[in-house]
């Protein structure tokens, strides 16, 4: 382990003081606005304030996986500027403190930051993500599902199971399997369809289409190129049954860009959450370089509250760049990797500037 200077220790910890406060309002801000908006469902079908706040409570590491990066920034400008209001960042620097140094310190805090970050987003978010959602599901509906199978994704609704080979929230169903029981519960039906494609309202549209009809201890088979199946099962109901690529484990992500690949689809959208997933934690180190600069000001008496706002603003535009950047990446085939690094690349250099700035005043 690095040995830290009496400066070192008390600098981390102001960090992390002002950096876990921040983020735990964010959540607490999040949590209260997310369970306002789950209040609406309440009373439906079987869903009760019971399973808002279970929801709610599991979609809190997603949010703690979003959030730290940004708390990091605001955090980090909080403590800084309080030191630096308190003429401390002055003393250290007439002590012969460098900016390099300085920075050096703030790096570590942030590593350990991006450590919790990594580690979050890959035990907690994928289980719990998952979990909410299919609790979510099954309260308000008929419908029931299970995922994580090697066959795939299967689906209860009414009397078929349905079996789904691949899903994904953007195309079409591929392989296709519907089991149709009658009321006695004995098989009466399975059909087999390649590709399966949504139309409103409640409608899919089947292609090669290849049906069993088994009736007493006979059975015959029917073959048609395409084919209709009306279901409550929508395009809605099974993203909301499955964890989104930037919720995925970077070991999940890795599987299913691997089988997308061998099956020609698209990868795009999860090469880009598979890149998100190694850099994003890093983000943090991007925002305590951001925020140093801001710690160079000597005001006294006022600024802080200044510089907060600055840093909410910063924290939503990088908020918003990382999911422009990766839709329009997605859309415009951009390169995953310049996609998923682009807005902290953009932000690095931002910080290396404004250092370079304050350094030359």
């Amino acid at each position: 382990m690095f040995r830290l200077n009496l400066y070192q220790r008390y600098l981390i910890r102001e960090t992390f003081a002002a950096v876990f406060l921040v983020l735990a309002a964010f959540l607490a801000l999040f949590a209260f606005f997310n369970f306002i908006d789950e209040l609406r469902s309440v009373g439906k079908v079987g869903y009760t304030v019971f399973h808002a706040a279970l929801f709610v409570a599991l979609g809190m590491p997603g949010l703690i996986y979003e959030l730290i990066p940004i708390a990091t920034l605001i955090g980090a400008l909080y403590a800084l500027s309080t030191l630096a209001r308190h003429s401390e960042i002055t003393v250290l620097r007439a002590s012969g403190l460098a900016t390099g140094d300085l920075l050096k310190t703030l790096f570590r805090a942030a590593l350990l930051l991006a450590i919790l970050t990594f580690v979050v987003g890959e035990a907690l978010v994928p289980f719990s993500e998952r979990l909410g959602r299919e609790i979510r599901a099954k309260a308000l509906s008929t419908v029931i599902a299970q995922s994580g199978f090697d066959s795939g994704l299967w689906v209860k609704d009414g009397r078929s199971f349905i079996n789904i080979r691949s899903a994904t929230p953007d195309a079409p169903l591929q392989g296709v399997r519907i089991y149709k029981f009658d009321n006695s519960n004995q098989l009466e039906s399975v059909t087999d369809a390649r590709q399966a494609e949504f139309e409103l309202p409640d409608r899919w549209r089947l292609q090669d289409v290849v049906r069993t009809v088994l009736d007493g201890d006979s059975a015959h088979v029917e073959t048609s190129p395409g084919g209709e199946w009306r279901s409550n099962v929508t395009p809605n109901l099974l993203a909301a049954l499955m964890v989104s690529p930037e919720r995925m484990s970077l070991f999940g992500l890795l599987n299913y860009t691997k089988h997308l690949s061998d099956n020609k689809q698209k990868t795009e959208r999860y090469q880009i959450a598979l890149w998100k997933k190694v850099f994003y934690p890093l983000a943090a180190l991007v925002m305590v370089a951001l925020a140093l600069p801001f710690g160079y000001s000597h005001n006294r008496v006022g600024g802080v509250s200044l510089k907060i706002f600055s840093g909410v603003m910063l924290g939503i535009l990088f908020y918003a760049l990382n999911g422009l950047a990766s839709n329009l990446g997605a859309i415009n085939s951009w390169s995953p990797l310049f996609s998923a690094t682009a807005p902290s690349a953009l932000f690095l250099l931002v910080a290396a500037g404004m250092l370079w700035w304050v350094e030359r005043r």
